[in-house]
């Protein structure tokens, strides 16, 4: 994944990364956490009746040079173009969702980084419910604990990875997803859908996320939740307040 405007050093700015940089997995896992603490998920744009570009430099520009954020294709684009940059292996798959009641087609995208003959989960685009560090694939049916969230992976017999998290003593289907290789070219179709699609949740409700130390900011339509080692507060707002809130805990404007 490539852009002719990427710039390793703004993106480091951007996310506010100040470790020492290597093609290894520490810089992996430091770069993946800083960026979801810096870079919100979000879709504004959708919001506005846009179709979201899959363009490299235009998502660049978007979330580094433009200080916005973005859904899946767009933050995980970021993120691989600065794994490119770093001279770090992996490529794209694609995932299915099982957060909807129906089953949905594999429309969400997630990042397979491999170091060292290791090959790890990083993804940063998948809402609320996405891991904040990278996940080794050979961890299976084991508890991964990551910070306040808990997640375990598990592999059929057909080569199908499924990702849960634990809430309420309930484990939840997030995604499943296997290890074919996905083009960038791949995902435009699902990009459209999701960009347009009235069963679309982006196209449905605004949706806001950003990852803190102790917890996450979500919003969701008017209901903004903040949610602190496991406890939420929960506030629904007035059309001004959305406003208020996108640029005061997101660094956000509500237009584009």
């Amino acid at each position: 994944m490539k852009a002719e405007n990427f710039s390793l050093q703004a993106y480091f700015s951007r996310i506010d990364f100040q470790g020492s940089i290597s093609p290894d997995f520490a810089t992996l896992k430091a770069m993946m956490r800083c960026q979801l603490l810096r870079v919100p998920f979000e879709n504004i744009d959708v919001q506005a009746g846009k179709v979201v570009s899959l363009v490299p430099e235009e998502i660049y520009s978007k979330i580094v040079e433009r200080n916005r954020g973005g859904y899946c294709y767009e933050v995980n684009g970021v993120f691989a173009m600065a794994l490119d940059a770093l001279g770090i292996s992996y490529h794209f798959v694609a995932a299915r969702p099982m957060t909807y009641p129906v089953r949905r087609p594999k429309t969400h995208m997630a990042i397979v980084a491999t170091i060292a003959d290791e090959q790890w989960l990083c993804d940063l685009g998948f809402g609320s419910y996405g891991i904040r560090e990278p996940i080794n694939l050979k961890w299976l049916d084991r508890d991964v604990r990551q910070d306040f969230d808990t997640f375990t992976l598990s592999l059929s017999p057909e080569g199908e990875y499924l990702l849960q998290s634990l809430g309420n003593g309930v484990w939840r289907n997030l995604y499943e997803f296997n290890l074919c290789r996905q083009e960038w070219v791949d995902f435009e179709p699902a990009n459209y859908l999701n960009s347009t699609h009235p069963d679309s949740i982006f196209v449905q409700s605004l949706i806001v996320v950003l990852q803190t130390p102790g917890g996450k900011l979500v919003l969701n339509g008017d209901c903004f939740k903040s949610v602190m080692q496991e406890r939420a507060e929960e506030v629904t707002l007035s059309r001004e307040e959305v406003s208020a809130i996108l640029e005061e805990k997101f660094s956000l404007r509500h237009q584009p």
